[in-house]
């Protein structure tokens, strides 16, 4: 049996590849949304990993865990190469 492969009716463009069709693209972020989106990931990730480790998947679970410092470094390296306006 040969299965066809098919493309999907829909394929994201941009630098948000994981984005939902017909949002819109933001092509250029400034430092401090991506540093926004950095801290969100990280956040995103340690979830993941308690989530993973409550359901008794250590091996999951560790991954993400061990993932989340790399999205924090990676804002602090930002916050380190660009100057941030002060907040009102």
């Amino acid at each position: 049996m040969f299965i066809a492969i098919a493309r999907p009716a829909v394929e994201p463009t941009g630098p948000d590849a994981v984005a939902v069709p017909g949002s819109p693209v933001i092509h250029d972020l400034t430092p401090r949304a991506l540093h926004a989106r950095l801290l969100e990931n990280a956040a995103q990730r340690r979830l993941r990993g308690l989530e993973r480790r409550l359901a008794d998947r250590p091996e999951d679970a560790d991954y993400w865990l061990h993932a989340a410092p790399v999205a924090v470094r990676k804002a602090c390296a930002l916050r380190e190469t660009r100057s941030f306006a002060p907040l009102p």
